[in-house]
């Protein structure tokens, strides 16, 4: 096996479909929700709140910072799906060219990567999930087996003097991070 698409344990039961390619010239395979999910907008509470003080020229303190950026963060869509892949190989994560103009939904990251040794780790099992904010002015449902985003399998070089990296992945999502 060199590289495709498994469900999780979680979602074995879930009649999800593994992501396919929509054309025959298609270089991403689209990524599915695998439940309903509700991504809230940034444009509510503690963010239109500093927004305003902002705005008005009144001081904020940190408090006011910190609660307008727990709205501010993105949430994770999970897709019930993992992927394996050559070791030089990994998984790009990008946004569906739709989602922008007509949902609001980006990611803020601008794209995902995920390792070859992310399949399979002990934490979530090499979980898929989709990093997105919604920048519409009402929240947005994304309903099961609605696409949400196209995975796109690449190679990556290594330099002349690349020692590589010593440590092991220990966790799921951002575990290889310091």
């Amino acid at each position: 096996m060199k590289r495709g698409f498994a469900t999780v344990a979680r979602y074995r039961d879930a009649g999800l479909q593994l992501p396919q390619r929509a054309t025959q010239q298609a270089a991403g395979y689209d990524f599915q929700a695998a439940e309903d999910f509700t991504l809230p907008s940034i444009w509510r509470g503690d963010f239109l709140r500093l927004l305003w003080h902002k705005r008005h020229g009144q001081s904020l303190t940190d408090a006011d910072y910190i609660a307008a950026g727990k709205t501010l963060k993105p949430y994770l869509v999970p897709t019930g799906i993992k992927a394996y892949m050559q070791p030089d190989e990994y998984l790009l994560l990008a946004n569906r060219s739709s989602g922008p103009i007509k949902r609001g939904l980006i990611l803020p990251n601008g794209v995902g990567i995920v390792d070859a040794d992310y399949y399979d780790n002990a934490q979530n099992e090499g979980e898929i999930f989709f990093q997105l904010v919604n920048l519409g002015v009402r929240s947005v449902t994304i309903k099961k087996g609605e696409r949400i985003g196209q995975g796109i399998f690449m190679p990556y070089l290594r330099s002349d003097s690349d020692q590589g990296g010593q440590g092991q992945r220990t966790g799921g999502f951002g575990s290889s991070g310091r």
